[in-house]
């Protein structure tokens, strides 16, 4: 496959990284022309000015990486990044309430803040490493009513958690995809095999931090 680049959004959500790590990242971003970054909201701005002469998207993360937030602050959070540069946002959802199959929180929560979206593509984390399979669909299925763009499997934050699956991407992308979503892989994608195991599942967008290794072969 030779454009594996394309399907990146090169990720650096690392708490303890500094400014030559970003400058790092987004440079190897433009040199290898990856679709995009994926960042934390405080670095969004500095993203969009260093980022201001390359095709790249700023792609920036809400209610990270618990997704237990009240909606209200997401929202926040939502409207800033946006105000600040974000091209896309990738939201937690709230894993408690999938869990209780509290649908009118998960969907109303999920409507609310692609409004915040302003237009731009709103992701939903659904952190399948703490979801079974019903769980998974569910998750999903809620995104679909809520209007999102797309589903996402993991934060990557999950103690000992492996991350995206491709059965679980299969899983999304057979749930979503009547309904005009797509899919993001995110977590543990660490290699060209990886990658392309999660395309052939269903995935249009790859989250990792590997995505020189992964171009490179």
């Amino acid at each position: 496959m030779d454009n594996l680049n394309k399907y990146i959004e090169h990720t650096l959500l690392k708490q303890d990284a500094v400014k030559a790590d970003f400058e790092k990242l987004f440079d190897e971003a433009k040199e290898n022309s990856f679709l995009g970054v994926c960042i934390n909201p405080c670095y969004v701005k500095f993203a969009k000015d260093y980022l201001k002469d390359s095709d790249v998207k700023i792609v920036t993360v809400i209610g990270f990486p618990l997704g237990a937030n009240t909606t209200e602050t997401k929202i926040f959070e939502t409207i800033n990044a946006v105000r600040d540069g974000a091209d896309e946002i990738d939201m937690v959802i709230n894993v408690t309430k999938v869990k209780e199959r509290d649908t009118n929180f998960v969907v109303d929560e999920i409507r609310q803040i692609k409004a915040a979206c302003q237009g731009h593509n709103l992701k939903v984390i659904i952190e399948t490493d703490l979801l079974d399979k019903d769980d998974i669909k569910y998750a999903c299925e809620c995104a679909v009513k809520g209007g999102a763009d797309f589903v996402k499997t993991s934060t990557g934050f999950v103690k000992n958690g492996v991350g995206a699956k491709a059965e679980d991407v299969e899983l999304m992308f057979n749930t979503v995809k009547d309904a005009g979503l797509q899919v993001k892989a995110s977590g543990g994608i660490r290699d060209k095999e990886a990658a392309i195991a999660m395309i052939k599942a269903g995935a249009v967008r790859l989250g990792t931090s590997s995505g020189v290794k992964i171009v490179a072969g």
